[in-house]
């Protein structure tokens, strides 16, 4: 009787229950959820690499131009205050509702923290370092490719984890059109009062946030093995 009265019991996740956490909806949906969980870390990275490949020159730029810097830095911040409830509906005519609508409005937000850490990180090489690399014959780009770059890397890849993180947060948003990852989820679950899919969701982004700022933190230190022997 016990057994039957168990499997008469009404699912966690049914309109009668609703729990906040459930198993059950995570085995019966796992597919679902798998989907939008790959959606979210690829429109991220995507995301995240288009902005990093638009920073790079913008912040050339505003080094080599310092009468420049002023309106890079500006447009780029000012980018960020645009809500991306507003944002995402404008490129809707350009982009149609389609992932490149969201990679596009994600890279611009990215903008405002890459552009300054590029910046700033190329600003921390010391001045006798490129001195002494001009002294042993290295052109503009040879010093920026096997020095500067190598030696900014650790403010570089502090903005670029603040970046990734907030990007992952941002995905979320790509919901209104469609193409949102574990936002559609979130977005299904707070429309149908439906706990455990919003609940799975959000803990999902939280997690996901987490596991590629580790990722990030390791490869910088296998970029930066020197920084090792400093702090040993």
């Amino acid at each position: 009787m016990t057994l039957l009265g168990a499997a008469d019991d009404p699912s966690c996740y049914s309109s009668l229950v609703n729990d906040w956490v459930c198993l059950d909806y995570v085995a019966d949906r796992q597919q679902e959820i798998l989907d939008a969980t790959v959606q979210h870390i690829g429109i991220t990275v995507v995301s995240v690499l288009v902005g990093l490949a638009i920073a790079f020159p913008l912040a050339l730029v505003a080094r080599r131009l310092p009468r420049l810097e002023s309106t890079i830095l500006g447009i780029t911040t000012g980018i960020y205050t645009v809500p991306s409830l507003a944002l995402f509906p404008l490129l809707v005519p350009f982009t149609g509702l389609t992932a490149t609508t969201v990679v596009i409005g994600l890279a611009l937000y990215a903008l405002t923290i890459l552009v300054r850490s590029l910046l700033e990180g190329l600003r921390s090489v010391p001045d006798d370092v490129r001195e002494s690399a001009t002294g042993l014959g290295y052109n503009r780009t040879q010093l920026l490719l096997r020095v500067e770059l190598p030696l900014a890397l650790p403010v570089v890849m502090a903005g670029l984890r603040v970046a990734t993180v907030s990007t992952v947060a941002l995905t979320t948003v790509g919901s209104l059109v469609a193409y949102g990852g574990l936002g559609n989820l979130i977005k299904d679950g707070v429309l149908t009062n439906f706990r455990a899919e919003l609940f799975t969701a959000s803990l999902l982004c939280v997690l996901l946030a987490v596991v590629l700022d580790v990722v990030l933190v390791l490869a910088q230190r296998f970029l930066t093995p020197w920084t090792r022997g400093v702090r040993a």
